[in-house]
């Protein structure tokens, strides 16, 4: 294997979408259209759709092209840890919030980052899902020297809910 590249990635690179491999894609699309609020961009038939937020081609692909009517995979083994959904300011968070208590959906966990906050759940296909906002970096925890010095600490979701538009 070669060493790895001592140069930095450009920093204008971002993660534009993720496809996700599903059992129901029905079930899918109930819980990232219609709990979440995605909009559903294109479909191909039963095995396939393209969600996005803005009007964007598609933040999510769903499809279930090698896992239809499959199961998550087992603990222990490799694969996605989850997938992260920014949200522009902590209102908007809130709101998502409301949409899953709503929805009758349970976080797994909610924290306090520093740098965001999050709240953690699992989709129908026990994909692990991330819906967090950043603050603006002047905010964010600093060592002395200047570094991040993230932390996790509890994410009170009553005053989370508080916040409006």
């Amino acid at each position: 294997m070669n060493n790895p590249s001592t140069r930095p990635i450009h920093p204008g690179v971002r993660i534009g979408h993720v496809h996700l491999k599903v059992a129901d894609l029905e079930r899918s699309l109930a819980f990232y259209c219609g709990v979440l609020g995605f909009t559903l961009m294109q479909r191909y038939g039963k095995e396939a759709a393209f969600i996005s937020a803005g009007g964007y081609h598609h933040h999510i692909g769903l499809n279930t092209w090698e896992s239809r009517g499959g199961s998550p995979p087992p603990l222990g083994t490799t694969g996605l840890y989850h997938t992260a959904i920014l949200y522009p300011t902590r209102a908007a968070l809130a709101d998502a919030l409301r949409h899953l208590q709503q929805a009758g959906i349970s976080l797994d966990g909610a924290a306090d980052h520093g740098v965001s906050e999050a709240l953690y759940l699992h989709d129908p296909d026990h994909n692990g899902v991330e819906l967090y906002w950043d603050r603006p970096e002047r905010e964010w925890p600093r060592n002395a020297d200047g570094s991040l010095a993230m932390f996790t600490k509890a994410l009170h979701l009553q005053d989370l809910l508080q916040q409006k538009d």
